[in-house]
């Protein structure tokens, strides 16, 4: 700042020395302008007497006068021209603004130059001095880097070094030698810091703390979820290896149309064990899921007897949900209505009801008491619609049950089946229960002696509540196994048209006579037609949802046939061995006909899928009417 103020300090005074001497110099060109002016003015009067002279010396020479007095006058001039030149004696200013001011001659006639000089006015310049204000900047000077010797070169840097190259070499490999150990050391220094901020924050877990963690409800739920999860996702089946550009698989008509491809299977080795399938059943809201029941492990007495599991199409390994019984579980349902209910029926004649989000023990039961079944519960079936809808049972004890699932204490009512022509006892014992699609009243029963009977729950005009004594199906020789109506789809109605499966190694096709149409004498019904093909025992026969000509079987020898009516009723369309050939149960359908589950006598439960072979043609539907129509008329033929 000091310095600041000093060289502002210096500018003013030399600002002041300069307008002194602008002050000075305006007095001295002032006093140079009066005299130039003085000067001027005795001049043009001097001028002005010559120019008259001049005039009378020209008019004596025309005259051819001379003058006396023209050698005078000549050496007047001289002396005038010595006197115009005293006139320029004025100096000219060395700054400010000039203006010229041109004398005129008084005649520029050339004859006014013979034998005497002209003359020349020089022109007088007049100084305007105008006064200006200075403006001062304050700009800093540009700082200007000077580097020193000593700061571009040391000493002796250019002097030839005292090391050889080998030597200058080592010295660096020593350097970085240096520098490497270094950082190993405080990586390793950094290391044992973090181990010890670690073990400082975790510290080991007790025995004790660890089996109470790994033993915790929520902790084994987390991880039961989790490995779900895993399992679902590496199990999915996707060929991201496929090769768009090459095309389908060429292969021939009768191989690609007669081909029943194999899924999985599902088995778990604790509770598929020693225990045979005694019951599938697809979900009809998941499509992935379906539901197999099992009878008890004589070998595990410490285990349930009764076994439902849930399995999954993306979890092979181990099922979705374990539900458990006390008696074995002979049949299972989803329930069409509740996604999360699952439905079985047990040896004891208990009806026991699992939810999915609860636990492994049934959520409802029925009692173990007269008010419901007493004998094994072989068959079980959803009826109605979403808002009134009834579970109906059927047991060997002869009797029909009817149930809300919110309510299992006692049943909704209870129907006693009974028909005085039955060989040994009134009470007929049921099997399997099947209802026509659309129908809630009427249903149709097969019992243990192979007979078919239909039934009504229901008082109605003209008959009363129970089983149609006069009209019986007989065809069987033995039990009836299976037992189900052809699915209300399509352009036609085929819904009286139901299927049978027995013991005496048959699949019987059956028409069913309308409940109006009852007879009033005893009238027994024959078959439209009788399937000998199986060689064993046909434990389950079911319609296809989707084709309305096919329809498939299992049997004792581990067989799985797949019927079509509209082109063979001799052989099966497609014949296929399940598993290791051990005796098969039961069979389902999905909900779009295109695959079947298949629960074997050895435990397992094989998924195949049925492919196109499941998809109907436009005229499937005309062609089976016709061939339904020829059945009835060599039926008829038959009995005149």
């Amino acid at each position: 700042m000091d310095r600041r103020k000093e060289e502002l300090e210096k500018k003013r005074q030399k600002l002041a020395e300069l307008r002194r001497a602008r002050e000075e110099r305006k007095a001295i060109l002032e006093s140079q302008s009066s005299q130039t002016h003085a000067s001027t003015t005795s001049t043009m009067s001097s001028g002005a007497g010559r120019d008259r002279r001049a005039i009378d010396d020209l008019v004596a020479m025309v005259l051819g006068e001379r003058s006396s007095t023209s050698s005078s006058q000549g050496v007047g001039g001289s002396d005038r021209g010595s006197d115009t030149g005293s006139d320029f004696t004025s100096s000219r200013p060395t700054s400010g603004n000039y203006s010229s001011i041109p004398s005129t001659p008084i005649s520029n006639d050339p004859r006014l130059s013979i034998g005497s000089q002209p003359v020349i006015h020089t022109p007088t310049y007049v100084a305007e001095l105008t006064e200006a204000q200075a403006f001062i900047a304050d700009i800093p000077p540009l700082e200007h880097v000077v580097y020193s010797k000593e700061i571009q070169t040391s000493e002796g840097s250019f002097d030839v070094p005292q090391l050889s190259e080998e030597e200058i070499r080592q010295q660096i490999m020593d350097e970085l030698e240096i520098k490497e150990k270094q950082k190993q050391a405080q990586l390793e220094e950094e290391r044992l810091r973090a181990e010890q901020e670690k073990t400082e924050e975790y510290q080991d877990l007790t025995d004790e703390e660890r089996k109470l963690i790994l033993g915790a409800p929520e902790f084994i739920d987390f991880v039961d979820n989790s490995s779900k999860m895993v399992e679902r996702a590496l199990n999915e089946k996707y060929d991201f290896m496929k090769d768009y550009t090459l095309g389908g698989d060429i292969e021939s008509d009768e191989t690609s149309g007669k081909r029943v491809k194999y899924v999985c299977e599902f088995w778990d080795d604790r509770w598929s064990k020693n225990r045979s399938v005694t019951d599938v059943d697809w979900s009809s809201k998941y499509p992935e899921l379906l539901v197999s029941s099992y009878n008890k492990n004589p070998m595990a007495p410490n285990e349930p007897d009764g076994v439902a599991m849930v399995w999954n199409l993306h979890l092979l390994e181990r099922p979705e949900f374990v539900f458990h019984s006390q008696s074995d579980v002979l049949s299972v349902r989803f329930s069409k209505f509740h996604p999360n209910y699952v439905i079985g029926g047990t040896y004891s004649g208990q009806i026991v009801l699992w939810d999915t989000r609860a636990k492994s023990l049934p959520v409802l039961k029925t009692p173990l008491s007269a008010g419901g079944h007493t004998h094994p519960v072989y068959s079980l079936e959803m009826v109605g619609t979403q808002n009134a809808h009834n579970l109906i049972s059927g047991s060997t004890d002869g009797f029909i049950c009817s149930w809300q699932l919110d309510m299992l204490a006692q049943p909704q009512d209870y129907l006693e089946l009974q028909h005085a022509a039955h060989n040994k006892t009134d009470e007929v014992s049921v099997t399997t229960v099947g209802f026509p699609d659309n129908e809630t009243t009427t249903f149709w029963v097969g019992t243990e002696e192979g007979n078919v009977y239909q039934a009504s729950r229901y008082d109605s005009a003209g008959s009363k509540s129970g089983i149609n004594q006069y009209d019986t199906y007989r065809g069987h020789y033995g039990a009836i196994t299976g037992l189900h109506f052809h699915p209300l789809s399509g352009p036609v109605d085929f819904s009286d048209l139901f299927l049978t499966s027995s013991v005496d190694w048959t699949v019987k096709l059956w028409r069913a006579k309308s409940a109006s149409k009852a007879s009033t004498q005893p009238t027994s019904i024959a078959p439209l037609y009788s399937f000998e093909h199986s060689d064993d025992y046909v434990y389950d026969v079911k319609w296809s949802p989707s084709h309305p000509a096919m329809f498939g079987s299992v049997d004792g020898n581990g067989q799985f046939d797949l019927w079509d009516l509209n082109t063979n009723t001799e052989e099966p369309f497609v014949s296929t061995p399940v598993g290791s050939g051990k005796a098969l149960n039961k069979l389902a359908w999905d909900k779009e006909g295109r695959k079947t589950a298949i629960g074997a006598s050895d435990g397992r439960v094989y998924v195949y899928d049925i492919g196109e072979i499941a998809t109907p043609k436009a005229d499937d539907w005309h062609l089976l009417q016709k061939n339904i129509s020829e059945m009835i008329s060599n039926q008829e033929n038959l009995t005149k």
